[in-house]
């Protein structure tokens, strides 16, 4: 079983940065792809970056590729979205989720999944 604690979101002005920890526990140091997702009111969640625990490979979605930056902190059990140059349109809510297969990540089918934070972000 692996549990997944989002943190870090709240609200902030356009042009602005913020960077969110998702904090993991009760996996198998090395088994599991981690990613970021959202999902805006009306809208279907999105996709947005990856990494694989063990080699620090990272996968981003082209809408964020660039502006969003993924990674991780292995002592701390911890991935992180470094978040800048926010916009209206980033607004949403944020989850991180897991799994053995990164191309499962990828298509929105991870396994395990956090609660999630509220990020806004005011003009």
């Amino acid at each position: 079983q692996v549990q997944l604690v989002e943190s870090g979101g709240g609200l902030v002005q356009v042009g602005n940065s913020l960077r969110l920890s998702c904090a993991v526990s009760g996996h198998t140091f090395g088994s599991y792809n981690i990613g970021w997702f959202r999902q805006a009111p009306g809208k279907e969640r999105e996709f947005l970056a990856a990494i694989d625990w063990s080699l620090g490979r990272t996968h981003y979605a082209n809408s964020v590729s660039g502006r969003f930056t993924i990674s991780k902190d292995n002592a701390k059990n911890t991935v992180y979205l470094q978040m800048n140059s926010l916009k209206p349109e980033d607004t949403a809510v944020y989850s991180c989720a897991a799994d053995e297969i990164l191309r499962v990540v990828v298509i929105n089918q991870a396994h395990y999944w956090g609660q999630g934070t509220q990020v806004t972000v005011s003009s």
